[in-house]
């Protein structure tokens, strides 16, 4: 018998152990996002906290995912469904699309992250040829009913049955030209009604159906479009650009309806605890009278401020401040809400921890401390280095005089100039042939992510803060300007007019100020943003002057080096370098590329050491070349002063100091052509055709070429320490290390090292100076990881040099793939991210953590850090403090990201090992 009854809960889709795919809003709470979605389970929260929420029911993202796998929902998701639905309808006294007086829900998705827009929603589901005369009757107000019911067409044939929108939309249009009006709500019932059964006809003649009379059908239908809306081309970019799983689903909310649209004493709106873009505290937010939600973030229509609010219907302002506060104190965070007035009475239809700007983020961290709603900790999980990046662009100059055409919404911030762009494509388009461009619309919808992406910046002359255009944009990190109405946006003529009568062309140069909201014409000049004169010591927190953003950061960064294990160095080749990456905050140099150092006027020196023919030869051109590289150390010592200096020795392959095969193939022609002498460019040319590899970073280069050119390395370690030495002498504290690149071997790192012991203690002899001198090796190639408890026996550090080894163990040419075929894998979503702007934890992270625990096994003292582009990657950072490396390098300007991020990857460390 129980076999029996396995087999009948498998064929209804449910396992034994009671899978529960639908949970009422009573039931969830905030912390079940996971299966609730983020709406779904702050509805329930709301709920718990008695707020005024419409009673409702979630389908969990597990009903999702079960879908999406086999192409059908669970078989015992329509019972659920239904008992809930009864439930649903008992404690509303009404039934869903009943003639005289129906229950109408909202059917919307919610995944556990936020994809604003990205998804689909359809509200009014319920309603048909019958029901809205009920409607009409129980309202009292027949233009609200067909209202609804029009909307409800258009909505369910776009998203259910995939209509194109513009068809709706230029119906809509005729609608209003012919009344001569401008507004949908001018509109009065009886155009309403004529455009019913407008839409009804585009919806039978382009989705070959009628629309659904039945309202289980309506909601069933809407479940299912919802799901598929997950792997809708918008949301599966959407969550490439973000970083957003693809296997985590949606749930769905079925919510009874509440009407913003019953007349002037309703309404709808979004409002924010504080400001997103600013930081501050105050009534941020947008109200709509006379509207559903979807006309505020849609920009359709221009809102007002929600402090009007309080002018319109005081009651119903006075209960969503009360609400507002409620909120932010349980949340401990900003707060995004959205709220709909149904003649005088407030209803909250969602709220969440709201997306905001990256100055935004760290004032609010430092805000909240202050308050005493989080500890520092936790104001540290609240940014990112990502967002500190953000802050350290430039933005326009204030006192540059440049022509302001138009004043908008400052939305998201930053300085973005570009080209005028007037649809998605063009701006993907031009963006991939190099051109730098701002895409224009009069409102954006989720269809222009992919313009909004390859953008700089966005501009629109419609919506508000909490506009699809600017939520979107906040959330990317996308200078953003919108409601500028003094713009008149002609998409279809691809040009705008500005006041005054100027007209903007498409392929015109504009910029726009996300800051302020200002729009110019032209290129504006850029400074210097304050955050980077602060890290340069330029700008000084508690000074008169100092910035409110800066102060902010200042205190977050402190936190973030107390709390951080990992120490940062700079990859940095001369002495400019390395001062500015010491005021960044640089506790040494982890990287020094010597080879930089051959180039400008030294490269006949080196063209001597290729050319030369006899030992002899050689050794003069190594003799000229020592002093030069001496001093090069002696300066980077003295700015290093006291700090690590991690000196790589001579890495690429030896025809990188030639010149070029075919200008020098010209010159040698030309010579021989004009009979002019040319002996010494033959010689060049001979030289670069011996040294010619088929694939160079594979050949004779790092330790091979130490190898293989006697005295080459041996060089470089002698200026080495007798730089070290000099500085000793003058009082300094040097502190160099020695890296051999590019081992493969043991034996390799041996034969070098040994040379070098031998140079090192001819100095030391001859100036009467100890040095104490750490040599050791970079990890770059599969090889050198595998066998690193072997390497370090000869090794005193390992830094792994990540850029060659994700190139090794991939096979991947970087120069070549970024360009050629990397940007398809990314569409595909083969990769999330390229392997070379964050590290693979799986692949190249793996060999990474093995080498560690190798290396560390021989050799407990063993120094290891990581020099490649990974050490300044925010996620590679965390990933780095988790194999228990001891630093990270990365360039000058990236040592304020890894400093924040290696406190952040301790705080939550710390926090895993609480749990």
């Amino acid at each position: 018998m129980s076999e029996n009854k396995d087999l009948q809960a498998a064929d209804r889709g449910t396992s034994v152990d009671g899978v529960k795919f639908v949970y009422d809003f009573t039931e969830g709470n905030k912390d079940l996002k996971d299966l609730l979605g983020g709406k779904g389970a702050n509805l329930a929260e709301m709920t718990n906290l008695s707020l005024p929420v419409p009673p409702g029911f979630t389908i969990t993202t597990e009903a999702c995912k079960v879908y999406l796998d086999s192409g059908e929902e669970p078989a015992a998701l329509r019972d659920e469904v239904s008992a809930h639905l009864d439930a649903l309808e008992q404690k509303m006294g009404k039934k869903l699309g009943q003639p005289d007086d129906p229950l109408l829900v909202s059917v919307r998705s919610g995944a556990k992250f936020s994809m604003p827009g990205m998804m689909d929603t359809v509200l009014n589901i319920g309603l048909s040829d019958k029901s809205v005369q009920g409607l009409a009757k129980q309202a009292g107000d027949e233009r609200f009913a067909w209202d609804s019911y029009r909307r409800l067409i258009q909505m369910f044939g776009k998203t259910v049955l995939g209509v194109e929108g513009d068809l709706f939309e230029d119906a809509l249009d005729k609608a209003k030209e012919t009344k001569k009006v401008t507004v949908d709500t001018e509109l009065e019932a009886a155009d309403l009604k004529k455009l019913v059964t407008t839409f009804k006809k585009i919806v039978k003649k382009e989705a070959g159906r009628d629309f659904p009379q039945d309202p289980r059908e309506q909601m069933d239908l809407a479940i299912k479009a919802v799901f598929d809306s997950w792997n809708g081309e918008r949301a599966k970019l959407y969550r490439r650009q973000e970083r957003i799983p693809h296997d985590l689903g949606t749930a769905v909310n079925i919510c009874s309806m509440v009407f913003g649209n019953l007349g002037p004493d309703s309404g709808t709106g979004v409002a924010f605890t504080r400001d997103p873009a600013s930081g501050q505290q105050g009534v941020y937010g947008d109200y709509l009278q006379n509207a559903q939600g979807e006309d505020v973030v849609a920009g359709i229509r221009n809102t007002v401020p929600l402090a009007e609010l309080e002018q319109i219907d005081k009651k119903s302002y006075d209960r969503l401040l009360q609400i507002m506060e409620t909120l932010e104190n349980h949340y401990k965070d900003l707060c995004d809400i959205e709220f709909t007035i149904e003649r005088g009475r407030l209803w909250m239809l969602q709220t969440r921890v709201g997306k905001r700007t990256a100055g935004a983020a760290f004032r609010i961290a430092t805000q909240l401390v202050d308050q005493g709603l989080i500890d520092e900790a936790e104001a540290l999980k609240r940014v990112n280095g990502a967002q500190l990046a953000q802050l350290m662009f430039p933005r326009f100059d204030e006192e540059a005089k440049v022509e302001q055409v138009a004043r908008g919404i400052a939305a998201s911030p930053g300085a973005a100039v570009g080209k005028a762009v007037f649809d998605s494509y063009t701006a993907v388009k031009w963006s991939r042939s190099g051109e730098k461009v701002i895409l224009v619309r009069r409102e954006t919808n989720p269809d222009d992510l992919d313009g909004m992406i390859a953008a700089e910046g966005i501009l629109t002359s419609r919506g508000g803060k909490t506009s699809h255009a600017a939520v979107v944009a906040r959330g990317m990190g996308k200078t953003c300007v919108c409601g500028a109405e003094d713009l008149e946006v002609d998409t279809k003529r691809r040009r705008m007019t500005v006041p005054g009568g100027h007209v903007v062309e498409e392929g015109d140069v504009i910029s726009i100020d996300g800051s302020t909201g200002k729009v110019y014409l032209g290129e504006v000049p850029v400074v210097p943003s304050p955050v980077v004169e602060y890290f340069e010591g330029r700008m000084h927190p508690g000074a008169d002057d100092a910035d409110e953003l800066v102060e902010a950061v200042h205190r977050m960064m402190a936190f973030a080096d107390r709390k951080r294990r990992l120490r940062v160095r700079a990859n940095a080749d001369n002495a400019e370098d390395a001062l500015r990456a010491r005021r960044f905050g640089a506790q040494g140099i982890g990287l020094c590329r010597t080879e930089h150092m051959f180039l400008g006027d030294r490269r006949e020196l080196v063209e001597r050491l290729i050319l030369a023919d006899t030992q002899a030869e050689r050794e003069e051109s190594l003799k000229q070349l020592l002093p030069l590289q001496k001093k090069d150390f002696v300066e980077l010592f003295e700015a290093m002063d006291g700090l690590p200096v991690t000196v790589r020795l001579l890495d690429p392959p030896l025809h990188e100091f030639l010149p070029d095969i075919t200008e020098l193939s010209v010159r040698v022609a030309l010579a021989e052509s004009r009979q002019e002498p040319h002996e010494n460019e033959l010689r060049l040319l001979q030289a670069v055709h011996r040294l010619h590899e088929q694939n160079p970073m594979l050949g004779l280069r790092g330790v091979r070429l130490g190898l293989v050119v006697p005295g080459l390395f041996t060089m470089q370690v002698r200026a080495i320490a007798e730089a070290a030495a000099e500085r000793r002498a003058a009082k300094g504290d040097p502190r160099a290390e020695i890296m051999i690149p590019l081992v493969g071997t043991v034996q390799e790192l041996e034969i070098v090292r040994e040379e070098a012991d031998q140079v090192i203690a001819e100095v030391e002899a001859a100036t009467g100076t100890r040095l104490k001198l750490a040599i050791g090796t970079m990890i770059e190639l599969p090889r050198a990881a595998l066998t690193a408890g072997q390497i370090a026996e000869a090794a005193q550090f390992f830094s792994f040099g990540t850029n060659d080894l994700t190139q090794t163990v991939w096979g991947f040419s970087r120069d070549d793939v970024e360009a050629s075929f990397f940007t398809a894998y990314l569409e595909k979503g083969i990769f999330g991210v390229s392997p070379f702007e964050t590290i693979d934890r799986d692949g190249v992270g793996s060999l990474v953590k093995s080498a560690v625990q190798a290396g560390r096994a021989t050799r407990p003292d063993l120094k290891l850090g990581v020099c490649g582009e990974h050490g300044g990657d925010p996620e590679s950072v965390h990933f780095f403090h988790e194999v228990g490396l001891d630093y990270v390098s990365c360039s000058p300007f990236r040592i304020p990201v890894a400093r924040l991020e290696a406190g952040r990857a301790s705080v939550e460390a710390e926090g895993s090992d609480h749990r």
